[in-house]
């Protein structure tokens, strides 16, 4: 069985359309499938279109967000429900094609992956948004490592269901979920899709994403090399800031003793105390943040979406 998510958020004229698409896919394919829609609190018509596309159609499933919690958590939620042994994802705005589906399919399961990312080679966005996902993939890479896709950007994926199990996304982190499964030892592939130039409605891009989506890249790089021992990090900063601390002083301190050099004079004493102060803090926050991870990976969590109902 296939599962396709897809978030939407105020695309209602995309809604019928995208419907249509996918059926004339996946229909000849003689597979089971649902395509389960998430309204991200959509503002427009778009849950009644979505209304309308369930009731011509069983396979559909909608769940419908109080609010706007963003794409991660809509996709999200997508996961948790989807059925099927087999996930894919892509946009609501057309710009992705489902008939890139069969093809993506065949080549996880005739080359043994468990994750296929879309490459758009073609991409059909403006200048300015393109050049900031080049320089974006260049941080990505020089970051996180250890995953060489070229367009992390990319919505449309194909994902074994087994990968998205225990999988916690929040933020922006739904373009990182690749370099998250790659740490966790699966093996990903890519290949290249068709992208079209959105026909209705307007981007959701804009530079609060932009934002959040570095410093949610900052997030992953720190998980990636320190998520179960933190101390590794900050524990080496407060030894190395302690040591140079520690060094100024004694310094300082000779000259005193053997030279009498006045300390009151020399704010550079004071800054070296404040370097063993900082250093201390540094080791210490160390510490918590390890009691920390080891707590966070004992419990269970909230979701980071909250569902009005699901249809």
């Amino acid at each position: 069985m296939i599962s396709v998510v897809i978030p939407v958020y105020n695309e209602e004229e995309n809604i019928g359309e995208l419907h249509r698409e996918l059926r004339s896919v996946l229909q000849p394919m003689n597979i089971d499938y649902e395509i389960i829609f998430v309204d991200d609190g959509s503002t427009d018509s778009t849950f009644d279109g979505l209304i309308k596309v369930h009731e011509i159609d069983n396979n559909v499933r909608i769940i419908k967000f109080r609010r706007n919690f963003g794409q991660t958590a809509a996709m999200s939620a997508g996961f948790d429900q989807a059925k099927g042994e087999i996930v894919v994802t892509m946009d609501g705005d057309l710009q992705n094609d489902p008939s890139d589906i069969p093809k993506m399919i065949k080549k996880i399961e005739s080359e043994d992956y468990d994750v296929i990312c879309g490459w758009r080679h073609m991409r059909k966005d403006s200048l300015p948004k393109k050049n900031i996902s080049k320089f974006a993939n260049i941080l990505r890479k020089n970051l996180v490592g250890g995953l060489t896709i070229h367009d992390s950007g990319c919505t449309m994926r194909i994902y074994k269901k087994e990968c998205l199990i225990n999988l916690d996304i929040y933020g922006e982190m739904h373009r990182y979920i690749p370099n998250l499964l790659n740490w966790k030892g699966y093996k990903i592939g890519e290949i290249k899709v068709n992208h079209r130039k959105r026909s209705y409605g307007i981007t959701k891009y804009n530079w609060r994403r932009i934002i959040r989506g570095f410093l949610d890249l900052m997030v992953v790089a720190f998980w990636q090399k320190y998520s179960f021992r933190p101390i590794h990090i900050f524990g080496l900063m407060g030894i190395i800031l302690g040591i140079f601390g520690a060094i100024v002083a004694m310094y300082l301190v000779i000259e005193r003793l053997f030279f009498g050099a006045a300390l009151a004079e020399r704010p550079l004493f004071m800054v070296s105390i404040f370097f063993v102060i900082l250093g201390v803090q540094f080791f210490v926050t160390g510490i918590l943040a390890d009691i920390m991870i080891k707590t966070y990976y004992g419990q269970n969590k909230e979701k980071n979406y909250l569902i009005e109902r699901v249809i």
